[in-house]
């Protein structure tokens, strides 16, 4: 009869689920910036659009009034952050509505997560070898 060796949990890593948040988040945050990034250019598209029905802009018009619309005389396009800006006749802009109020955020608060967790899992591995050092010395 043939016996097997007990298969135990390999010993983890101190920063190891740290390591993983970080790549995950970061992953999160490119992903959802792409996603704004496509978003954004399919805005810039609708807009350079000509022909019939383009005057105003239709990205300008979601979310305004039409008098506000009809003013609109030019756009601009952010790429850090993700925004695409109607400029009126008057020197004043607003953003359109086409990007999600949620791109931006977003990826701020998941790069964030991602750079806090890369820092505390190098904080946690430099903490165990200090301490494997200082035990090994003493």
């Amino acid at each position: 009869m043939r016996t097997f060796p007990a298969v135990g949990r390999a010993p983890r890593e101190p920063g190891a689920p740290f390591r993983v948040l970080a790549v995950v988040a970061g992953w999160a945050a490119g992903l959802l910036y792409v996603w704004g990034l496509l978003i954004t250019g399919l805005t810039v598209l609708e807009a350079e659009d000509g022909g019939t029905d383009s005057s105003p802009l239709r990205p300008c018009r979601a979310g305004v009034s039409p008098e506000l619309a009809g003013r609109v005389v030019d756009y601009s396009v952010s790429y850090l952050p993700l925004r695409f800006s109607c400029e009126t006749a008057d020197g004043g802009a607003y953003d359109s509505a086409d990007i999600p109020g949620y791109v931006n955020p977003g990826v701020a608060a998941l790069a964030l997560t991602a750079a806090a967790s890369a820092v505390a899992a190098g904080y946690a591995s430099e903490r165990r070898a200090r301490a494997a050092s200082r035990d090994a010395g003493a």
